[in-house]
């Protein structure tokens, strides 16, 4: 018992669910028409983001929930910055809407193919989902300080990217998994193991 609660109150899955914790507060920020509030709390968020999988193999804290505990904070925190787009900067909401709708559907698809297989959300965390991350925060801030759209819709084109492979991974995999650094890496391990058998 005392190594669950261990695993549980990881430094990694702490952060995890303080941004977990901070998506009703980023919520009830659009709500109220707190645009700098809700950048700011956005900003802590993110960066929680980044250290998270980082501490967790720095400490050795990965754990299988620790990467689903991750997958939902992306996407809630990710459905609270379209929010905060619709709420506060609608302008930029109509202008990007179609690029909006394609970062949804890069979600949405993987998580449907996945739930019908496996009955769960994917956890890949594949290196190409890694750096879709690490853009998404200056690309989404750019676009609204200085309202540069390029690199936002660059960094949604590469979401969908993330989006193929994964529904790749997916079909590929006979039981669920988390923690794939990529389609072509576990295409490597399946053939090995194929031929061993």
């Amino acid at each position: 018992m005392e190594h669950m609660s261990t695993k549980l109150l990881s430094i990694a899955n702490i952060l995890s669910f303080l941004r977990l914790g901070l998506v009703p507060v980023l919520v009830w920020l659009a709500a109220s028409g707190e645009d700098v509030l809700f950048l700011w709390v956005l900003g802590i968020s993110l960066i929680s983001d980044a250290l998270d999988g980082y501490l967790a193999r720095k400490l050795n804290q990965a754990s299988e929930l620790g990467a689903k505990l991750d997958s939902w904070g992306d996407a809630l925190t990710y459905a609270a910055m379209i929010l905060g787009l619709y709420l506060l900067w609608p302008r930029i909401f109509s202008d990007q809407s179609a690029f909006l709708l394609m970062a949804v559907l890069s979600f949405l698809v993987p998580l449907a193919v996945s739930a019908v297989k496996f009955g769960e959300y994917p956890s890949y965390h594949t290196f190409g989902a890694k750096i879709a991350a690490l853009l998404i925060a200056p690309a989404y801030y750019l676009l609204i300080i200085i309202d540069a759209d390029v690199w936002f819709r660059v960094v949604i084109l590469l979401y969908l990217l993330v989006a193929i492979e994964e529904i790749i991974i997916t079909y590929l995999l006979r039981h669920s998994r988390t923690n794939i650094s990529s389609a072509w890496t576990l295409i490597k391990e399946l053939r090995n193991h194929s031929k061993s058998d």
